[in-house]
């Protein structure tokens, strides 16, 4: 399938894009796994009380077994007395992971979000950045030319090191190659960004 490419200037030429990827059927219930399983493995519990053999102070018994009239009580430290230990409290960091997802899983996951950003016109091919950018100003400028200013920006490695200078500092936007980004990196951003060879590299993985 024939989708525009755009140079900084603006000036459009066309580039053949495999349907899999700009054209796939969109599976919206794929997707909404994927991510599920994306944002559990990624959660991590960090919470923590501490327990009854935690808590520092005296282990006497607070007053004899008998005779008081009231009930049994060991030391301090039980969670029913103030600044006792807590029962059944979070123990700190616990395993949520699922299981992996599989290689075929990510890929149409992936196929279907492209898709849907190129359905909406928020999918844009750049020529490749064959000029070193080293102005922010200069990029931002660029950026917002396209109405780019929330964007993924998946790009191939000489790209990529020539336009990394200017755009570390601006805000809203990821800079990646085709080997590390998700699902949940499209959904993110608005806008998701592709040079002529990065989305070449990208339609291997598909043919």
């Amino acid at each position: 399938m024939k989708i525009d490419k755009t140079n900084i200037d603006g000036k459009k030429s066309s580039i053949d894009v495999l349907d899999k990827i700009i054209s796939s059927k969109i599976n919206k219930k794929l997707v909404s796994f994927v991510l599920y399983k994306t944002n559990t493995n990624y959660k991590g519990r960090k919470s923590k009380t501490k327990q009854k053999n935690e808590i520092i102070g005296s282990t006497s018994k607070i007053y004899a077994q008998k005779g008081t009239g009231g009930a049994r009580h060991a030391s301090r430290k039980a969670p029913i007395f103030v600044g006792g230990g807590v029962a059944h409290g979070p123990k700190g960091e616990s395993n949520y992971k699922k299981r992996k997802l599989n290689k075929v899983e990510k890929k149409l996951s992936i196929a279907s979000l492209i898709t849907e950003k190129n359905n909406l016109n928020n999918l844009i091919i750049f020529e490749d950045f064959l000029k070193e950018i080293k102005k922010t100003k200069e990029m931002f400028i660029m950026l917002k030319k396209f109405e780019a200013t929330n964007s993924l920006l998946i790009l191939d490695k000489k790209s990529k090191d020539n336009i990394s200078r200017s755009i570390k500092n601006i805000p809203n936007i990821k800079v990646t190659d085709v080997n590390h980004f998700s699902a949940f990196d499209i959904i993110k951003y608005k806008k998701t960004i592709f040079t002529e060879s990065s989305i070449k590299e990208l339609e291997k993985r598909y043919s």
